[in-house]
């Protein structure tokens, strides 16, 4: 009986795959998913599937206009050259009528939010309305209710010194038993003191891990030089945000005409404002505000009812305190634009 080699022996068959055979190479690499899509080797035994998903004729060298949710999807998983490319693609679907001018305004929002520091959005120490430790809980309930405000720093012996933040809703136990001994300092919660040049996207985060809604805000001296809350921060990404205490008939003038005859202006009025308005040139070099451009015509702090000609203008003061005037009549003397 002749002898059979092992080398004569057919190899036995491979198993047959379902479907059809393994794709080719080349109709692997005429397989064009959408953009950003990546496969690997280990995806090779569903190549028959693929094969079913190319039944499309291959392309004939020419690529393909891509659209703008393309180009879109293109940068966004990862290939986006720099912020500027990102931005022309959303001004060019907003000037196809994909996305509206709102939503174009909050994405760049969004977007540049990490550009802007604290001192960019916040409220000025001399615009904060604060409680004194000290104060009763009566004048507490009635400067809340002029100021229209629900959180407050609240300050030992001089401005500089927060100890905390007071909440309205933490002085409803108090108003609601009045037998109930209560003190400032007894309801105050801690806050955080954070330095101007903070960038707002790691303020958000800030507020959103801690789960707060103000912040004071401290100079490089360690002094108190405003507060910052998440409305602020907000307001960059969304826009003006104005709840039931914003004037909804002049929500953003500093300067209103009076019936009396004059214009009340706000003392935190910037000059450049004052001087457009009234077609004038006072100078802004040594201040920014119609306030400090009245203080330092009186040389003082003036008190409320005092009166001065200053820049061509009557000037009244209507409303001030100890530490700042808030507002003034002013009427433009002759020759003076109003």
């Amino acid at each position: 009986m002749p002898t059979v080699s092992r080398a004569a022996v057919a190899a036995p068959s491979p198993p047959r795959t379902c479907g059809k055979h393994l794709i080719s190479q080349n109709k692997l690499s005429a397989f064009r998913p959408y953009p950003g899509f990546r496969y690997t080797e280990r995806l090779a035994p569903w190549g028959d599937v693929r094969d079913v998903m190319n039944d499309e004729p291959p392309s004939s060298g020419v690529p393909a206009p891509r659209g703008w949710l393309d180009r879109l999807g293109h940068m966004i998983s990862g290939d986006a050259r720099n912020r500027v490319e990102l931005l022309e693609e959303l001004h060019t679907a907003h000037a196809n009528g994909l996305i509206s001018a709102d939503t174009l305004a909050m994405v760049e929002g969004a977007i540049n939010v990490s550009d802007q520091q604290v001192s960019d959005v916040m409220v000025p120490s001399s615009q904060m309305v604060t409680v004194p430790v000290n104060a009763d809980i009566r004048q507490v309930l009635q400067l809340m209710i002029e100021s229209g405000h629900s959180r407050f720093p609240v300050t030992g012996e001089h401005r500089d010194e927060v100890l905390g933040i007071l909440l309205a809703k933490d002085l409803l136990p108090c108003l609601a038993d009045q037998e109930m001994p209560c003190s400032i300092a007894e309801l105050i919660r801690p806050v955080s003191l954070i330095p101007e040049s903070k960038p707002l996207n790691l303020l958000l985060k800030e507020f959103r891990t801690r789960r707060s809604h103000m912040a004071v805000v401290i100079d490089e001296y360690g002094g108190v030089s405003g507060l910052v809350t998440i409305e602020d921060v907000l307001e960059v990404i969304v826009g003006e945000i104005d709840d039931e205490h914003d004037d909804e008939a002049n929500p953003d003038q500093h300067i209103r005409a009076e019936a009396s005859g004059g214009y009340s202006v706000d003392a935190i009025t910037p000059i450049g404002e004052f001087n457009q308005r009234f077609s004038c040139r006072v100078s802004d070099e040594e201040f920014d505000t119609v306030g400090g451009m009245v203080t330092s015509a009186f040389g003082h702090v003036p008190s409320t009812g005092e009166e001065i000609e200053s820049e061509g203008f009557h000037i009244l003061v209507t409303q001030a305190d100890a530490r700042r005037v808030q507002q003034v009549l002013v009427r433009p003397l002759s020759g003076n634009a109003a």
